[in-house]
C-alpha cells in the first residue's frame, strides 16, 4: 500500500511560452489546397479496390489498407448530412478572435464523394436550413487566398 503524499506545499511555476511548429501536409493535402486556390475546386482520391471517393484526399483507404494514387476532380457542391447552429463563441485558431454568433457547422457530402466533408454553413435560421439541402462552395476571393481550409468562407444552401 502507498503512503500518502502532501503536496500542499509545492511550489508552482507558470510559464506562457510560444510554440512555433511546422506541419507537413503531404501531397495529397497539397494538391487539395492548391486546386482550391487556383481552380476554386476539390479533389479527392480513389481506392483501386473499393473505389471510394475521399475528401479531403488521404494516402491510404482504411477498410482496403491501399495506397490510394489516383486523384479525382470533384465539384465544389454537395448535400448537408448534419448540421448544428451554435451560439456558443470559441477562438478561431486561424484568427486568435472570437467566432461570431450564431454560426452553422455541417457535414456535407460532396458530390461523387464518399465521405463528409465538415465545414461552416452561412444559414443560422433553423427553419431554413434541413438535412438534404443542397450547397455549394463560396471561396474567398483569389487575391486573398493563402492555400489553407479557410480559403473556403462557407457553404451556401442552393434551390
Amino acid at each position: 500500500m502507498r503512503a500518502e503524499r502532501d503536496y500542499s506545499n509545492l511550489l508552482n511555476v507558470q510559464v506562457n511560452a510560444t510554440m512555433p511548429y511546422e506541419w507537413s501536409i503531404g501531397r495529397h493535402g497539397s494538391r487539395f489546397f492548391q486546386e482550391i486556390k487556383e481552380k476554386q475546386s476539390f479533389v479527392g482520391t480513389r481506392c483501386p479496390e473499393c473505389e471510394q471517393v475521399y475528401i479531403p484526399p488521404r494516402r491510404v483507404c482504411g477498410p482496403c489498407f491501399l495506397e490510394l494514387d489516383e486523384l479525382v476532380e470533384l465539384p465544389t457542391t454537395g448535400t448537408i448530412t448534419a448540421f448544428t447552429i451554435l451560439d456558443y463563441p470559441f477562438i478561431d485558431p486561424s484568427t486568435g478572435e472570437p467566432r461570431a454568433v450564431p454560426y452553422t457547422y455541417g457535414y456535407i457530402r460532396i458530390d461523387g464523394a464518399d465521405c463528409i466533408f465538415s465545414h461552416m454553413i452561412d444559414e443560422t435560421d433553423p427553419n431554413k436550413i434541413a438535412v438534404g439541402d443542397r450547397v455549394r462552395a463560396v471561396f474567398k476571393p483569389r487575391e486573398e487566398m493563402q492555400g489553407n481550409i479557410q480559403d473556403i468562407l462557407h457553404f451556401e444552401i442552393v434551390d
